[in-house]
């Protein structure tokens, strides 16, 4: 499936709250000096000075690709053959000498090809979060529907969160867009701590609806309960499916939409993606398929 790249280069970084760390892993770097220091870095900014037709000037051109207004403010060799190092507005990414190819490093990660203008990461990503999805059964789903629904997210959410709250104090507007919501449960501190006792108490109510309203509220207050429930099993399946901050808002083919996206702009790439289905579907000499952003 074809992925509309949503995001223009230095603006991957999601509204959502982060996941706490799990342990040493996650301050682990890779230190670029040696690489560097084979050969200088070129400054560019916005006026790049490469050398035209070199490995330099396509990774400036891919760059520019995806968002012709950024900052550049060097390129140089990358600590892998085959790649330039790029610092674009602060974040380092790296470009396969012929330009084709970027990769966006860090939390989550992307691989961007240029031409495509598409994140074919996410073609692998997606297929596995959907297969995922089905491991959960609807009836462990908090589901917020209008009566007939032009699209369905899966939002994997979590009590403490502010934008996890702020995105269900519009929950009736997401309905009114024609969305409905079916909420998962992923406790981003962790299992055991507060925060899972807390959704555990939601998944445990009589009326989980309004227990996970009360629960997002401001005085965020929810009777404790224990039952049987499926909580740990869908905070496993939110990492599994590469969740690093709530609220994580996946459509019904697993491609991640973004944190805290405002009910308007949802609709709106919720329907780019479905056009863009049905045009992936038809045959390839009869129609040609535009790339468009948010």
């Amino acid at each position: 499936m074809k992925r509309i790249l949503f995001a223009v280069l230095g603006a991957i970084s999601l509204s959502a709250c982060a996941q706490a760390p799990q342990g040493a892993a996650a301050a682990a770097k890779t230190d670029p000096a040696k690489a560097d220091a084979a050969q200088p870095a070129v400054p560019t900014g916005n006026a790049p000075k490469v050398a035209a037709g070199s490995a330099d000037a396509r990774a400036v051109e891919a760059v520019r690709t995806l968002n012709p207004k950024v900052d550049i403010d060097k390129v140089g060799p990358a600590p892998m053959p085959g790649f330039r190092e790029a610092v674009v507005g602060g974040q380092v990414v790296y470009v396969s000498d012929d330009g084709r190819y970027l990769f966006l490093p860090g939390s989550g990660g992307a691989l961007f090809d240029t031409k495509a203008k598409r994140n074919v990461m996410e073609d692998t990503l997606a297929g596995m979060r959907r297969d995922l999805l089905k491991t959960i059964p609807a009836s462990e789903r908090i589901v917020f529907a209008p009566p007939n629904p032009k699209h369905t997210v899966t939002i994997f959410t979590d009590v403490e969160c502010g934008y996890c709250r702020k995105l269900h104090s519009e929950i009736a507007e997401y309905n009114r867009q024609g969305i409905a919501v079916e909420y998962l449960a992923f406790p981003r501190m962790g299992i055991g701590s507060e925060d899972y006792k807390k959704m555990v108490s939601v998944w445990c109510a009589t009326d989980r609806r309004k227990a996970l309203t009360d629960a997002k509220s401001d005085h965020g207050a929810v009777s404790s309960k224990q039952c049987k429930n499926s909580v740990e099993q869908q905070y496993e399946v939110g990492q599994r499916a590469g969740l690093t901050g709530t609220p994580m808002i996946l459509n019904v083919d697993g491609v991640q939409l973004g944190g805290y996206v405002p009910p308007a702009q949802l609709r709106e790439a919720l329907d780019k993606l479905a056009a863009e289905s049905k045009t992936a579907a038809k045959p390839a000499a009869a129609v040609a398929t535009p790339v468009g952003g948010l």
